[in-house]
């Protein structure tokens, strides 16, 4: 099971979504606060299950509605996803992938381990 591990940064508080095996799925903005950050949390875990995905690297693509994983290639041609509510607001993000594959499988290792992770402070 995957687990969101909340960690203070230089200029804020991030959690990142982390899949079983300790590899970082999902990343968060830099919150202002931990009640925000536990908000973020609570969003990515009620969003992911049920977001459509919006693949952006082919040729006319469909539009689909928030929440949604947008699927995208970056400008080093890195395959990337972000996670967008219902109100838009993008509430994670992926790491670079070299193959859409492989992106495509971050997508669907969020929607599975997102929903029930337990939540744990950064040590």
């Amino acid at each position: 099971m995957g687990k969101f591990v909340i960690k203070e940064t230089k200029t804020g508080i991030k959690f990142d979504l982390k899949a079983t095996n300790g590899q970082v799925i999902a990343t968060s903005e830099v919150y202002t606060t931990e009640a925000a950050c536990k908000n973020g949390i609570a969003s990515v875990q009620k969003n992911a299950p049920v977001a459509a995905v919006e693949n952006q690297t082919v040729e006319g693509y469909a539009t689909e509605k928030n929440p949604k994983f947008e699927v995208y290639a970056d400008k080093s041609g890195e395959f990337r996803f972000r996670l967008k509510a219902t109100n838009g607001q993008v509430i994670a993000v992926s790491e670079g992938y070299t193959t859409l594959a492989n992106c495509l499988k971050g997508v669907e290792s969020v929607k599975k381990n997102a929903p029930d992770a337990p939540t744990e402070k950064a040590e």
